[in-house]
């Protein structure tokens, strides 16, 4: 399997029912899943103002950050990282989902609805590690307070 339907395969695996999801996923072509996280990964959901600049310093150190989903508003970008992490983390303005959480995900390749993706998952599991997301969040924090100085 290659291409979208791994990344299918990786993303409806978390579902209560993995087989049922992809079916109903791939014939519904402007559907969404509702999926669980905390089992095959967390999402750390930053604002727009700061998810933008921190996947633009992840772009820069890495060949491919893990999946990165936003919303159509820019209001809000989810960085998709290891399980346990959203338990984990602190950090002001951040909202993590995690086990126990379900979140809504387009399917790969797809506009749907208020979603898209803006790195799309490789169907291997590559997750962003949190460490490197943090120090990518500053650096990106710092840019923008420099930019909204007037530097």
């Amino acid at each position: 399997m290659t291409g979208a339907k791994t990344e299918v395969a990786w993303l409806a695996s978390v579902a209560p029912d993995p087989e049922a999801c992809r079916w109903e996923w791939e014939r519904n072509p402007r559907g969404v899943a509702l999926l669980p996280a905390g089992k095959a990964w967390d999402v750390l959901i930053l604002p727009g103002v700061l998810g933008y600049p921190t996947l633009d310093v992840l772009t820069r150190v890495l060949d491919r950050p893990g999946p990165v989903l936003a919303d159509f508003e820019d209001e809000r970008m989810g960085f998709f990282v290891p399980p346990g992490t959203a338990a984990r983390w602190l950090g002001t303005g951040v909202r993590g989902a995690g086990l126990g959480t379900w979140i809504v995900v387009p399917y790969p390749g797809r506009v749907t609805g208020r979603l898209r993706w803006l790195v799309t998952p490789d169907g291997s599991g590559t997750l962003t590690d949190p460490a490197l997301l943090e120090l990518a969040m500053h650096e990106a924090a710092a840019a923008v307070a420099l930019d909204e100085e007037g530097h």
